[in-house]
């Protein structure tokens, strides 16, 4: 790894040679420098998606394209999102705050409002910089106003930029998201696939797993033909590309969650001539950190002094912590805070009386393993590694020592050897909780105190929210937190739905089935 100061001297270097800049005013950046010396910007987001690529060392698959350029520029060995779930993490992206600041931590925000303390998105102040801004993609999926494409970029292409004009271009590539194709050039044989051990290892698993890694080796075919492009159009020496996924793996564990499942994402840089090839960093570094990058090498100077950090700073060079915020997913209500070191993950659950799989109508509508997991919890044959997650209820603490426990399974929060270790990640938890975040914590109405019976009264919980729609204010007071969501011959109907897709050929043009209420769509079709 080359020491941090020469990605300075390398920076400065550039900065220097381009030409100062000025701000014009506190709310409209402006730069000097002439529009031909500042780099184009290219930003990749995929999508769910942990770094399980061939570069960092996943079996099983290939991504040739992705290790190229990781090949050509630095890999981030230490990098995570702040939040484990797209809208939070994509409104944390899209202004460089992270999401609680901005009052953009519950997913799927419905009564959305403007940023607050003068904030701007960064497509806002790289546009009044003179960059043409596109995204070369759909999905904003912003928790603020404005959310939608035409009101946070220019255009879709950078295509349509005036001669000569810099471009900043972000672009998302949604294949790793749960709906996931099989891969017919290249078909993985699930016994050639690791799984973590915090996952029972069987065969459906194994097939679900593969399959999860054929579809990146399609994103990652879509990856290249994108870098084929700047490479035809003779722009990859004045371009700068950032590789990274929103959040972690769409896993049980993952997604949803604060493990390194969950935040933790690839990240790769590739800036030629600026940046040295095939390095490997491992500095602790956050995808909003990407913001203040793209705005320190476009010389623009933001309004509100963001929460990230340059990569090439000596602020990231030392960073000690990472932070990240879990709270509402749709209508399932937790809430979870962690601090990570090199060393260490404590997560703070603020809801310990809710179990980690408590009912989730995405989660048990598109992920084929929870029902496995779940039949052999109901069954009484996970380790107890693998019972751990589904408990009923969750510790308020964990802690986990990383350099011995990578899995995160060995929870020390009650171990007196690590009682200053907790102390100390505690203390800076809530000073960041309290003076960057300005966290609003839970409430009883969020909690649901006092609201649904005590235990759930029909077969699934999803069969009772569906017959009492009209007597609860499931917006107000979100879905109950009752455990286990579904009976044994439930879960076990589900998963006999979910087999023929898991285990479909390669060429196959089989529609996934859809699985949403106590009795699968599938079971009801046929009655």
């Amino acid at each position: 790894m080359r020491p941090q100061p020469f990605y300075r001297l390398l920076l400065l270097v550039f900065l220097l040679s381009a030409g100062a800049h000025t701000v014009a005013s506190a709310d409209q950046p402006k730069t000097d420098k002439p529009e031909t010396d500042r780099p184009n910007i290219l930003w990749i987001t995929i999508e769910d998606w942990s770094a399980d690529l061939s570069c960092y060392g996943t079996k099983g698959l290939e991504t040739p394209h992705v290790d190229q350029l990781a090949s050509e520029g630095v890999r981030y060995e230490r990098a995570f999102t702040t939040s484990p779930v797209c809208s939070t993490s994509r409104s944390a992206m899209m202004t460089g705050f992270h999401q609680n600041y901005i009052g953009a931590q519950q997913h799927r925000t419905e009564n959305k409002q403007p940023l607050p303390h003068g904030i701007r998105p960064i497509p806002h102040l790289m546009a009044d910089a003179g960059y043409y801004t596109c995204l070369m993609s759909g999905k904003t999926d912003c928790n603020f106003l404005p959310d939608k494409r035409d009101q946070l970029f220019m255009g879709k292409d950078w295509k349509h930029r005036k001669p000569g004009q810099p471009f900043f271009a972000r672009i998302t590539f949604g294949g790793t998201h749960r709906s996931w194709k099989r891969d017919p050039v290249r078909p993985i044989n699930e016994a050639d696939v690791e799984l973590p051990p915090y996952y029972p290892d069987t065969p459906f698993i194994r097939r679900d797993w593969a399959n999860g890694l054929e579809q990146m080796q399609l994103v990652d075919r879509q990856v290249g033909a994108l870098l084929k492009r700047l490479d035809d159009e003779g722009l990859t020496d004045n371009t700068i590309v950032f590789f990274i996924s929103d959040h972690g793996r769409c896993h049980i564990r993952g997604k949803q969650f604060l493990y390194d499942e969950g935040t933790r994402i690839p990240m790769i840089v590739r800036w030629p001539g600026k940046i040295l090839p095939g390095e490997v960093n491992s500095d602790m570094v956050m995808a909003i950190d990407i913001c203040a990058t793209v705005l320190e090498v476009a010389a623009v100077t933001p309004p509100v002094p963001l929460h990230g950090a340059s990569l090439f700073s000596a602020e990231v060079k030392n960073r000690k912590y990472t932070f990240a915020a879990r709270d509402r997913m749709g209508d399932t209500r937790d809430a979870m805070r962690s601090i990570r070191s090199k060393d260490f993950k404590l997560i703070h659950n603020l809801m310990p009386e809710r179990a980690y799989c408590q009912y989730s109508s995405y989660k048990e509508g598109v992920y084929p393993p929870l029902a496995e997991l779940n039949i052999l919890s109901l069954q009484g044959n996970l380790t107890p590694e693998q019972q751990l997650f589904m408990a009923s209820s969750k510790p308020e603490i964990e802690l986990f020592d990383l350099s011995n426990d990578k899995h995160e399974l060995n929870n020390l929060a009650d171990d007196p050897n690590y009682a200053a270790t907790k102390a100390e990640l505690l203390k800076a938890l809530q000073t960041w909780r309290t003076d960057v975040i300005q966290d609003q914590g839970v409430s009883d109405e969020f909690r649901a105190v006092g609201i649904f019976p005590e235990t759930c009264p029909m077969p699934s919980v999803s069969q009772w929210v569906e017959a009492n729609q009209d007597a609860y204010d499931f917006k107000t007071h979100g879905l109950p937190g009752w455990y286990p969501t579904r009976s044994l011959a439930g879960w076990q109907a589900v998963k006999a739905t979910w087999e023929p897709w898991v285990f479909r050929s390669p060429t196959s043009k089989m529609k996934r089935p859809k699985v949403s209420n106590a009795i699968p769509s599938t079971q009801k079709d046929k009655k």
